[in-house]
């Protein structure tokens, strides 16, 4: 009976690390204004200690808006989430100590010193995480904008780019042929 406990021991020991081996995303509070600053010494530190492959990506969401000061309208960008660094990692004690320490970082979001992931829901909410859409559509294939200022145009794909999930389609735009960047979800094809 001991052996048989130890092995299911075992096994459950094995699929903790397993899920704490998952790569998820974590958030860092930091001293307010010293976001942008955090981000650029954990991507240095990433760099320094060759950890390109347990800290993925490090965010600080930024949205454009449009201020009105003087009468004059000006586009700015605003963090979505002043006072938070977002992070892409496998959480471990290296990853958790050398985020934890780096200058400007008070404490990750969680209860006590445990830091808590965000769900798959919560990260595509906040649009931090985006999904791959499956897109069948190469260069020289005919498309219609199915969606925005440019619906109902037809035009032919010039450049994919599946990294940021959109194309660049030519529109016939005020009698011209024009390229104009468009989504995925924007189009389909003809």
């Amino acid at each position: 009976m001991s052996e048989e406990f130890l092995n299911q021991e075992n096994d459950e020991a094995q699929a903790s690390q397993e899920v704490d081996n998952a790569v998820r995303w974590y958030v860092v509070h930091t001293y307010s204004g010293y976001e942008n600053k955090v981000k650029a010494n954990i991507e240095k530190i990433i760099e320094n200690r060759g950890m390109q492959n347990q800290i993925l990506e490090v965010s600080v969401p930024v949205q454009e808006v449009e201020e009105i000061k003087n009468g004059q309208k000006k586009r700015v960008q605003r963090k979505v989430f002043p006072g938070y660094v977002l992070l892409k990692m496998v959480m471990n004690d290296e990853t958790w100590y050398v985020v934890r320490n780096t200058r400007g970082v008070t404490s990750f979001v969680g209860p006590g010193s445990k830091p808590v992931p965000l769900t798959e829901e919560e990260a595509k909410s906040m649009g931090i995480e985006q999904y791959i859409q499956n897109f069948d559509c190469e260069v020289g294939d005919t498309v219609r904008v199915t969606d925005g200022p440019f619906a109902d145009s037809v035009g032919v794909i010039k450049e994919v780019n599946p990294s940021k999930q959109s194309v660049v389609a030519v529109l016939p735009i005020f009698g011209r042929e024009t390229p104009v960047e468009l989504n995925y979800n924007q189009l389909e094809k003809l």
